[in-house]
């Protein structure tokens, strides 16, 4: 029996915290690992489009706006129907500017926060994990994104607006949960651009494991801060090609087997359960 597939929501409404690096890389990761993997871009600006190696998301003949659109409409969508296949073995379902106006029709849509939930039920079950580009924003799209995923994972600057973002975020997350998606769970939070020379970086680091770590996972992996992965997203491929040996593919190695270790545990969880 094939486990179900796990949906994760990489969120955080601040940008600059490393969201759609983490998405690329997590999801290059866990394809590394052998697991099929599925990436959807759910950011008007399509950073996570570019990034994989589509520079120009415009001309793309299908993105998400159309899927979702479609999903509205209630028209046939195709198997496969808009998924590309990139090179370093993950698919990815891109997103563009229109993807903006969406978020505007939505408001007067029936069913409005389930819509990429719904069209996601029949695409993931070929996938082993499904992984959701959020924009920086706590808009409609961020809350469909909510509602379709099974956890969260939130990318943290360790900078002091980042932390304290953080309790806003956390609100959200709760209402989607008891609003919309009571299954969903929080994967966990990854401090990212993390400057260990710095003692400023160490004690934010701390202040969130402190506040936080009593009731959500904070990762152990720290994601360094670092002008190689910086430079990922103009070269179209992850860190894994781009700088092999660096730290912060090691990182993401790491992080890759910690989210393992969680899917694990959830899964002989839902079996004891069975019992």
């Amino acid at each position: 029996m094939k486990d179900k597939p796990t949906v994760i929501c990489v969120v955080n409404q601040k940008g600059g915290t490393a969201k759609t690096t983490t998405v690329e890389n997590l999801g290059i990761g866990l394809a590394r690992e052998g697991k099929k993997v599925l990436l959807v871009d759910t950011d008007p600006q399509g950073s996570l489009t570019i990034s994989l190696g589509y520079p120009r998301p415009d001309d793309l003949e299908t993105t998400l706006f159309d899927l979702l659109n479609k999903t509205i409409n209630e028209d046939a969508i195709q198997p496969a129907e808009g998924i590309l296949h990139q090179q370093e073995g993950i698919d990815l379902i891109p997103a563009n500017i229109s993807l903006a106006g969406l978020e505007v029709a939505l408001v007067n849509t029936m069913n409005r926060e389930r819509i990429l939930k719904q069209f996601l039920e029949p695409v993931k079950k070929d996938y082993d994990y499904v992984l959701l580009d959020c924009m920086p924003s706590l808009g409609m799209l961020t809350v469909n994104a909510l509602a379709a995923a099974d956890t969260t994972l939130i990318p943290v600057q360790a900078n002091y607006l980042s932390a304290k973002g953080l309790e806003q975020l956390l609100q959200t997350i709760n209402k989607v949960k008891r609003q919309i998606n009571p299954k969903l769970r929080i994967e966990g939070i990854l401090l990212t651009m993390v400057d260990n020379r710095t003692n400023y970086a160490k004690e934010i680091s701390s202040l969130i494991r402190d506040t936080y770590g009593g009731h959500i996972k904070v990762f152990n992996t720290e994601i360094p801060r670092s002008v190689r992965a910086a430079e990922i997203s103009s070269e179209g491929k992850s860190i894994f090609l781009h700088d092999p040996k660096g730290k912060v593919a090691e990182a993401y190695q790491k992080l890759t087997k910690e989210v393992q270790a969680n899917a694990e545990k959830r899964r002989k969880h839902q079996l004891e359960q069975l019992r």
